[in-house]
């Protein structure tokens, strides 16, 4: 797993916290952690001998192209070549998947940047002009797969409805969810509703043949997304989804999260999936804690073991869509 030692808040030393918590608890698992030398050191240093050999290091000045860009451009000043530094951080661990050195990218840094760099680094799967951002919330039936959560803020329905069909391939893929529900956040279940993107993307919902069987079930509004029987796939754009993501788990946090159908099910990481690349890339949010950001390298983990892009996009017809301007 390559590991982004400089994205996030805390970075590096919540990274080196949660690299090693996940190293600890997977004996399988080899990372390689981009970043500086002194911050990966740490990371080494700390683990058992016998296990050091699991986890190597990559800056990226070990990389010539990238160095001579680190520091440059139009921008200039004390925070410039930091900020640059970050930057090449998510670029190396992208072209470390690229090139075969890892099997995955964890990031905790700016959304943007690794999407970015995920999308021109390993490339996007045909028809998909905008990758998606999914994430799973525990709800009071089980799981619900949410996308888009921070990729694509402004989307047409042309991309909400291939959204619809990563989110549908995804929950059943990798959650077994059987003929997934699809359904379309707004702020009320009457037609009419809504924007105008949510007023005009039913119609091309409705209209789509999904993978798994899944079916588009309408619309849904946010109580919906708590309850979770409704839908087991909810779609919208990557702003109201991301304010919806970060106001949930932050009411979570404070009250506990729902009471699922089922005790034994495990509270799901916060970590959402980049769906529409050539690579498993996972991102876990920039206030991320050490137990998140080892979460979010296990499903990186579990993802990559279980072949899970692969069979994601061999569920999808991929073909050339056309999208508004």
């Amino acid at each position: 797993m390559a590991v982004d030692l400089l994205g996030g808040d805390h970075a590096p030393a919540v990274v080196v916290d949660g690299a090693l918590r996940a190293c600890q608890a997977d004996p399988a698992l080899q990372l390689l952690l981009v970043g500086p030398l002194d911050a990966a050191g740490e990371a080494t240093a700390a683990l058992p001998p016998a296990d050091r050999a699991r986890v190597r290091t990559l800056t990226p000045g070990d990389r010539p192209d990238l160095a001579r860009r680190r520091g440059s451009g139009a921008r200039s000043g004390p925070a410039a070549p930091a900020e640059s530094w970050v930057e090449s951080g998510v670029r190396a661990a992208v072209l470390a998947v690229a090139q075969g050195q890892a099997d995955a990218i964890v990031s905790a840094g700016n959304t943007g940047a690794t999407v970015t760099s995920a999308a021109l680094g390993l490339g996007r799967w045909p028809g998909v002009r905008r990758p998606a951002l999914a994430a799973v919330l525990p709800t009071v039936a089980g799981r619900l797969v949410l996308l888009d959560v921070g990729a694509s803020v402004d989307p047409d329905e042309q991309t909400l409805g291939m959204h619809a069909q990563l989110g549908a391939a995804y929950a059943a893929s990798v959650h077994g969810a059987d003929r997934p529900r699809v359904g379309l956040l707004t702020i009320g279940t009457e037609r009419g509703k809504g924007d105008r993107l949510r007023r005009d993307a039913p119609a091309v919902l409705a209209g789509l043949s999904l993978p798994a069987g899944a079916r588009y079930v309408g619309l849904v509004e946010g109580n919906d997304v708590v309850h979770g029987a409704g839908a087991d796939v909810v779609v919208t754009d990557g702003f109201t989804g991301n304010i919806l993501l970060k106001g949930l788990e932050t009411a979570y946090a404070l009250a506990g999260p729902p009471t699922t159908a089922s005790a034994a099910d495990d509270p799901p990481p916060r970590a959402a999936v980049l769906l529409g690349v050539a690579g498993t890339v996972v991102v876990c949010h920039g206030a991320a804690g050490p137990d998140d950001l080892a979460a979010g390298i296990a499903l990186a983990a579990t993802l990559h073991r279980r072949a899970a892009v692969a069979a994601i996009a061999a569920m999808i017809p991929l073909s050339e869509v056309t999208h508004d301007k």
